[in-house]
C-alpha cells in the first residue's frame, strides 16, 4: 500500500459543513476498500447514514461515547486496528467526532495531548484520520485542534496547518503549569524500605473507604506499584505516598508518588505503547501501563524533585433520601 498515514482536522459550521468534508472521506474509504469506521454521536451516526445511502453498508458506526472513553486506551486499540486492518492488505480509515471536548478540563488536556502524540504513534502506519471539529466549541479547544493536527481539510483539498507543533513539544505545553499542592487532609506515607506488601495495604485501606469499585482498587494497587518501585530503582529519597480524594468537579481519588530525582529528557513519560520486537524503544513501558491503568496521570520532573499523580474516577454516590415521617 503506498498511502501515508494522514491526521486532518475538518473545522466546519452548521450541518452542511460537516456533510462537505465528511462525506467525501467515508465514500473515499469505502471506494477504496479500506476499513472505514465513523465514530459520531446518535444524531451524527443517523445523518450520516441517511447521507451515505449504498455505501452505507461498508461503514463501522462507533459509539463515541464509548470509543472515547480514555484516552491511552483508545490510542492502543486504534493502533492494533491500524496492524490489524494493515496484515488484511487494507487501511484504517477513522473519521471521529471530538465528544471529549464537553469533559472535565483535566481530561479535556489528556484528549488533547493524545491527538498530538497519536501523531508519533501512527508514524509509518497508512492509517487515515479525519477529526470534524465545530466552530460552536470552546474557543480553547478549537485553538488546540489547530496545533495537534497537520493538515486542515478546507472544502476538498488539504493544506498544511500553519499552526502545528511538535507533538513533543505540544505534551510539555501540557505540563507546563505546576500541579496544585495537596490538600491539608491528605494522608502521606514515607517510603523507606521496598516493602511493596505494605504500601498496597496502606492504599487498599484507603481506598476503601471511598466508593471507588473493586475492579478500579485492582488497577490502582498495581499502578502504585509500578510508580514506587520506578521511584526506589531511579529515584532519590525522600520518596513519599500522599492520598487523598478530590470532590469538586470530577470526583475522584488522587494518588501521588513525590520523590527528589529528576528524569532525563526524552523518557516519553510512559505515552507510547510499546513497539513491536526489534523496534526503537518508545520509552518507559511500565508508565504506559499506569496510564492505561488510571483516569488521569500528572507527571511533573524538575531541580525539585518528580511527582506522579494518579486519578481514579470515583462513582456519583445517590444522597440519601430524607426519611417519611407518618403524622397520622
Amino acid at each position: 500500500m503506498s498511502e501515508s498515514f494522514t491526521h486532518r482536522l475538518l473545522p466546519y459550521d452548521g450541518v452542511e459543513g460537516f456533510l462537505e468534508g465528511a462525506l467525501p472521506f467515508l465514500r473515499d474509504g469505502v471506494e477504496a476498500g479500506d476499513r472505514v469506521v465513523a465514530v459520531a454521536g446518535p444524531a451524527r451516526e443517523l445523518l450520516l447514514r441517511e447521507e451515505l445511502g449504498p455505501a452505507t453498508a461498508g461503514v463501522e458506526f462507533a459509539a463515541a461515547d464509548t470509543w472515547y472513553s480514555h484516552p491511552s486506551r483508545t490510542l492502543a486499540d486504534c493502533l492494533s486496528d491500524a496492524d490489524a486492518t494493515a496484515w488484511q492488505g487494507r487501511r484504517l480509515r477513522i473519521l471521529g467526532e471530538p465528544v471529549w471536548a464537553s469533559r472535565p478540563p483535566l481530561e479535556v488536556l489528556e484528549w488533547q495531548r493524545a491527538e498530538a502524540i497519536l501523531n508519533v504513534a501512527f508514524a509509518g502506519s497508512d492509517a487515515s484520520l479525519l477529526c470534524p471539529f465545530p466552530s460552536s466549541l470552546p474557543a480553547g479547544v478549537v485553538a488546540a485542534s489547530r496545533k495537534t493536527h497537520p493538515e486542515t481539510v478546507c472544502g476538498s483539498r488539504s493544506l498544511a496547518n500553519p499552526s502545528f507543533i511538535d507533538p513533543w513539544a505540544y505534551s510539555a505545553q501540557c505540563d507546563g503549569e505546576p500541579l496544585p499542592p495537596p490538600p491539608a487532609s491528605a494522608e502521606a506515607l514515607k517510603i523507606d524500605l521496598p516493602d511493596l506488601y505494605w504500601l498496597r495495604a496502606y492504599v487498599g485501606d484507603y481506598a476503601r473507604r471511598t466508593p471507588l469499585p473493586d475492579e478500579d482498587l485492582q488497577r490502582l494497587l498495581v499502578a502504585v506499584t509500578e510508580v514506587v518501585t520506578n521511584a526506589l530503582r531511579h529515584g532519590e529519597p525522600p520518596i513519599t505516598l500522599r492520598m487523598w480524594t478530590r470532590t469538586s468537579g470530577d470526583p475522584s481519588l488522587v494518588c501521588e508518588v513525590t520523590d527528589g530525582g529528576r528524569w532525563p529528557p526524552g523518557t516519553g513519560y510512559g505515552l507510547l505503547p510499546p513497539r513491536p520486537p526489534g523496534a526503537a524503544p518508545s520509552g518507559r513501558f511500565g508508565l504506559w501501563a499506569v496510564r492505561l491503568l488510571c483516569s488521569i496521570v500528572q507527571i511533573r520532573t524538575g531541580d525539585a524533585g518528580t511527582t506522579v499523580r494518579l486519578h481514579l474516577r470515583l462513582p456519583a454516590v445517590p444522597a440519601r433520601k430524607a426519611p417519611t415521617i407518618d403524622r397520622a
